[in-house]
């Protein structure tokens, strides 16, 4: 199922944003791309993916940005001393001391002191961003959940109308005994006409076998327990997009059995329309979860 979600987070001179966005797959498959630094965070994304998700491709990325803050400024004695020689030796040759404002403006002699990150505050800070990542999650499952109840609605379309197709196929197909032993009939005569050895008997085994070949109320009657089954499925919800894939796999076999007994032009479209609406529910069951 697809779905896109994001959410910021800040905290003192940090500020970060998390992005989810997910498509289409068989199985979970959770991709993270995290900044340099950062990726202890992956865990706890992964897990937090696999508390709402179970199926599908999810990609994670997560953007930290350090705002500028007032830093503490230190004196390079070393340097500071070693423009003094320098300036004192040039005083020797008849130049002008050195001006304090000059000298703080050498680049080195002023230095923004680096404040290291103490382990408990880096501890804080990956938390908060777990946090932003838990309510992006959530996010993207409401997403998800809102995609999927419209899905509903469009494979319960599809399920109504192989419901109403195998009907037309059960109309079809109460006629078929009939017209077959009236097709049976007449080549028989004309069978019985060259061979007139053929025994009554042989020729009514022929009859009972060619019509039970043609019989799809099996196969009519095993439709309608897949239709049940799906329903029942799509009002249960869940996690349920793997067995409506093998309840597709099964609507596809019963579908191309009842074409391959049919003797009738008019079973077999009704019965290739009905492959084709299973293809349509099929192919939307790939959205499923």
């Amino acid at each position: 199922m697809t779905g896109f979600a994001r959410a910021d987070g800040s905290a003192p001179s940090v500020h970060w944003t998390v992005e989810i966005k997910s498509v289409n797959g068989r199985a979970l498959d959770v991709r993270c791309r995290m900044p340099p630094g950062f990726d202890s965070v992956e865990g706890a994304a992964r897990a937090e993916v696999g508390k709402l998700i179970r199926r599908g491709s999810v990609n994670i990325a997560l953007n930290v940005t350090r705002t500028s803050q007032t830093q503490a400024l230190r004196l390079n004695r070393d340097l500071l001393r070693d423009v003094l020689a320098l300036a004192r030796e040039i005083e020797g040759e008849g130049a002008a001391p050195p001006r304090l404002d000059a000298l703080l403006a050498v680049r080195g002699i002023i230095e923004p002191e680096e404040q290291a990150e103490t382990e408990e505050a880096r501890a804080e800070l990956e938390a908060a961003i777990a946090v932003t990542v838990g309510r992006a999650v959530a996010d993207l499952a409401a997403a998800r959940l809102a995609e999927g109840m419209h899905l509903r609605d469009v494979l319960l379309a599809h399920l109504d109308q192989i419901a109403r197709l195998t009907d037309a196929a059960a109309g079809t197909a109460a006629l078929q005994p009939e017209t077959l032993r009236a097709k049976l009939r007449n080549q028989l005569a004309a069978l019985t006409e060259a061979v007139p050895a053929l025994s009554e008997e042989r020729l009514a085994q022929e009859a009972a076998l060619l019509i039970a070949k043609a019989d799809v109320r099996e196969e009519l009657d095993r439709l309608r327990a897949h239709i049940s089954q799906a329903k029942g499925l799509l009002t249960e919800g869940g996690a349920v997009g793997r067995r409506l894939d093998f309840l597709c796999q099964e609507f596809n076999r019963e579908a191309n059995t009842l074409c391959s007994k049919s003797a009738d032009v008019e079973l077999t479209r009704v019965g290739l329309e009905l492959k084709a609406t299973i293809e349509q529910f099929r192919e939307q069951v790939q959205n499923i979860e």
